[in-house]
């Protein structure tokens, strides 16, 4: 492939990454929810035409409009072919014609955000098997291939894929309207847009597969969706408030994460000055938004933390206990095993790595834990400060074994040349 088809490939990938959730919220807007796979097959379909059109003839001046616009027509020919829309052909061509005559500029502005909401807020139906209901979220929302969608829930992409197809067809047989739900419902559907959201920044974050440990257009596709969520009357709950500011106050850390050739910074090795003051000042202002009401979310309480580091002028200056006790909080609401490894490092910082070895065996969950490189890289840094250079070398080289992304394994044989260097 040229340079110059490669950049279009990369193009029309980046536009469907970032506005495909909004054709398909626009075109099942159009179509009702029992189109949904309709909508999807052609969004897939008018990037595919995009790759090709675009390596011959160039990116357009708009490319989501072209998306779009693009999408739409195909569906209208697909429409057009099914026997059962032969008598309605003059309300398709009106349709037709309708979206035709529409200002490209104008496309996806009016309605996106609506569209949007409201088919987050369909995926999370109460009538949809629980099982399935994230899994069409990141698939439809987020752009996140049947395979990603696998290894975030440990199961076959096979799997994944009759998950989806029962879903879209639940939504068909039931006819789910294309809505904001009733408040009395919304509650429970909420809970899952969020924790979408939260899985979707937290890949980007710190991505599970690939060559690149972080992935930012993961992390700013899951802000724009978490600020229309705090958008929206009826969902700028403090809990959305919260999740957005703790992805704004990580966020504004992703250009510290590594170095010039792409080496893991720890925490207290990052350039702070590199840190984005903007984004750190909106995150705080929306967890002062978030602190109304009663409820304290995980959200709250790891938001609470994020703003505890940005606070610091430099690492000494991080108010550990406070971490700590926010961790405590966070560990007895959540009951996460991740969370408790976590703690586990706060309270090295505060009470000394023995300490924190010794909340890593106090954690209930602990054999989730150890097929995770994380873990024994804890453990290897908590026994290489107390000069057990041998323990710390077998935590090392079990995480070495376990990571996944270059950036990681990289990370971890520095600290195993650091621990042979210190043996010889």
């Amino acid at each position: 492939m040229s340079t110059r088809s490669a950049s279009a490939g990369e193009v029309a990938a980046h536009f469907f990454r970032h506005e495909g959730a909004k054709v398909v919220a626009t075109l099942t807007a159009h179509l009702g929810t029992h189109r949904l796979q309709l909508a999807e097959d052609m969004v897939q379909e008018a990037l595919l035409r995009a790759m090709q059109t675009w390596s011959y003839r160039g990116v357009p001046d708009n490319p989501a409009a072209w998306l779009t616009q693009v999408a739409k027509n195909l569906a209208i020919t697909a429409l057009q072919r099914e026997q059962r829309w032969n008598d309605k052909q003059d309300g398709i061509a009106a349709e037709h014609e309708r979206w035709l005559s529409a200002p490209p500029g104008d496309m996806i502005h009016e309605t996106f955000a609506d569209d949007t909401l409201r088919l987050m807020f369909v995926c999370f139906h109460p009538d949809l098997a629980v099982e399935a209901q994230t899994a069409l979220a990141l698939r439809t929302l987020c752009g996140f291939s049947p395979a990603e969608i696998g290894a975030a829930f440990l199961a076959s992409e096979a799997a994944i894929e009759k998950r989806l197809v029962r879903a879209r067809q639940r939504i068909r047989e039931l006819a789910l309207p294309f809505v904001v739900p009733d408040p009395a419902e919304l509650s429970a559907r909420l809970n899952g847009v969020l924790h979408t959201l939260y899985l979707l920044f937290n890949e980007g974050y710190k991505a599970s597969t690939g060559d690149r440990l972080v992935r930012e257009d993961l992390c700013h596709e899951a802000i724009r969706l978490a600020t229309l969520v705090t958008e929206h009357p009826a969902t700028q709950e403090p809990r959305a408030h919260a999740l957005l500011a703790l992805m704004l106050l990580n966020a504004a850390r992703l250009s510290a994460r590594t170095d010039d050739a792409g080496n893991l910074l720890r925490l207290h090795e990052q350039d702070r000055t590199a840190w984005d003051q903007v984004m750190i000042q909106r995150g705080i202002l929306c967890l002062r938004h978030a602190a109304n009401g009663s409820a304290i979310s995980v959200y709250h309480l790891e938001a609470s933390i994020a703003a505890t580091h940005c606070a610091a002028a430099d690492a000494s200056a991080t108010n550990w206990p406070r971490i700590l006790s926010l961790y405590d909080q966070l560990v007895a609401l959540s009951g996460s095993p991740v969370a408790a490894m976590n703690r586990a490092v706060a309270i090295a910082r505060v009470h000394g790595p023995q300490a924190g070895l010794h909340a890593l065996d106090d954690i209930k969950q602990r054999p989730l834990l150890e097929s995770s490189h994380l873990y024994h890289a804890i453990r290897g840094t908590f026994a290489a400060e107390l000069g057990q250079t041998a323990a710390a070398l077998t935590h090392f080289r079990r995480a070495a074994n376990l990571a996944t992304l270059p950036a990681e394994r990289d990370f971890i044989a520095r600290r195993i040349e650091e621990c042979e260097r210190m043996q010889a």
